[in-house]
């Protein structure tokens, strides 16, 4: 047993944990969780950049239906959450069987999902750049590379499901190991697709998919096979309860992703009309922005996993000990990219852009940004913390304020500005929900009841806890 385990086994049985143990653990089971997420946006850097090789009307082109993509996918992720959190919670109170009955009814739910999505988004793809108002030239590549992209749905989606469940065992190293795998067959079968077959847009979404099938099919395999708490024969028949449970913790989580995907076509809506070199840049700029936030989600996904073992286990206090360092953690390695940004946005605009109109334009905004990095650090680490507690109604409402009574009005005000302007107001946005977040997460885990240990509380509570 190596010492994350040694460490979750003694949260779930009560023993006591010291500040050090608790630094320990998170950054432990962190650690191979940014990964995994650096490496799923070095996917995005990757399509980007072998795709803005062709030219910045391809750029543009994946650009104009990135939000898109991001809406459908998020939304799956919030049904994959309503039964990962059940997991870590049952697993957490010792309930070994339930957790892994629990898992194969949220594969069975995931997959039924994102087919539904897949058909649904083929059917949309050509029609989708109009309605973005897409200029004519980039409207066709977006459509077959948005076409592609949902036709390899499932295979993200059962990616994704896989490493949520192993993350919530406390297993995040093979999950990071294999997203790292899948970004260098990221690499290898885009080189095929874009330039040997000249597939060009298209290439990408088939490239990115292909890798996904392949890395997806050996985690689900790990999961339902090899995993000592999941692995087992045992049902995939949906259960109420379960679903009850799932409905509650998932559908929140799912509203979220809705309010902040749809926020982000409207936004990527109101660049379109800045011209195709805003609309490449301002992709290009998300893509690269996005490895500056990426370990924040990194430490939320073993936020969710931590709280949510020590919520089925009834260590109140230590949850709430274990919720202030995680989110200090995250707010600390957030201002670290930050600065980090400032100084490498130039660089990571020459490697994704070869247009110089495109890259200094990209470089104005990922500035702006950058000052934005340690309070949006705040929103994303206190969001993964409340989904492990069983809270995520409040993330949904302080999104839904944000985006839609912040960002999105803000944005469209400052279009006269440019792109600047338009990311000036995101950064905005992002800092003001920052402030909301930490003000929810002092509601739920007050600082002056924090100790290092709960060893007085032994009482296993069980997930309904939560």
């Amino acid at each position: 047993m190596n010492t994350t385990q040694r460490s979750l086994q003694d949260l779930r049985q009560g023993v006591s944990l010291s500040p050090g143990r608790q630094y320990s653990l998170i950054f432990r089971l962190a650690m191979p969780a940014i990964l995994a997420q650096v490496a799923g946006t070095l996917m995005q850097l990757i399509d980007a950049s072998m795709a803005g090789r062709l030219g910045s009307l391809a750029a543009a082109s994946i650009g104009l239906v990135a939000s898109s993509t991001w809406l459908f996918s998020g939304i799956c992720r919030g049904v994959i959450f309503g039964f990962s959190v059940q997991t870590a919670q049952t697993i957490g109170a010792g309930e070994e069987e339930l957790a892994a009955r629990i898992c194969r009814q949220g594969l069975a739910a995931i997959l039924l999902f994102a087919l539904t999505f897949a058909v649904t988004g083929l059917f949309a793809a050509p029609h989708l750049p109009v309605w973005l108002h897409g200029e004519p030239a980039i409207q066709s590549m977006a459509s077959a590379y948005f076409g592609w992209w949902c036709l390899f749905l499932p295979f993200l989606m059962l990616n994704e499901w896989a490493v949520q469940m192993l993350q919530a065992t406390g297993n995040t190293r093979l999950p990071g190991m294999l997203q790292i795998l899948m970004c260098a067959l990221d690499v290898v079968f885009n080189w095929f697709f874009i330039f040997q077959l000249n597939l060009g847009v298209a290439g990408a979404a088939i490239g990115t998919g292909a890798a996904a099938m392949c890395t997806s099919l050996y985690l689900a395999w790990f999961t339902l096979v090899r995993s000592p708490f999941l692995s087992g024969h045992h049902s995939f028949r949906f259960r109420k309860e379960t679903i009850q449970r799932a409905v509650k913790i998932g559908l929140p989580v799912s509203v979220e992703q809705l309010v902040t995907g749809s926020g982000y076509v409207i936004f990527t809506r109101i660049v379109a009309g800045l011209g195709s070199i805003s609309v490449a840049a301002n992709s290009f700029s998300i893509t690269a922005e996005s490895l500056a936030y990426m370990p924040g989600f990194g430490i939320a996904s073993a936020a969710s996993a931590i709280i949510g073992q020590c919520v089925g286990a009834g260590r109140k206090t230590l949850t709430r000990s274990l919720a202030w360092r995680i989110e200090l953690a995250g707010i600390t390695v957030m201002s670290v990219m930050g600065i980090a940004l400032w100084f490498l946005s130039p660089a990571l605009m020459q490697l994704l852009s070869v247009d110089p109109a495109v890259q200094d334009l990209g470089t104005r905004v990922l500035r702006i940004e950058a000052f934005a990095e340690p309070m949006y650090g705040a929103a994303i680490v206190a969001t993964g913390i409340l989904r492990g507690k069983g809270d995520t109604l409040w993330p949904t409402i302080i999104s839904l304020v944000s985006n839609w009574g912040l960002r999105i009005p803000f944005a469209a005000a400052m279009t006269g500005y440019g792109l600047p302007g338009v990311w000036f107001a995101m950064a905005f946005e992002l800092n003001c929900r920052g402030l909301l977040f930490l003000f929810r997460l002092c509601r739920s885990f007050p600082k002056d009841r924090i100790a290092s240990s709960d060893s007085t509380q032994t009482q296993n509570t069980g997930p309904a806890a939560a």
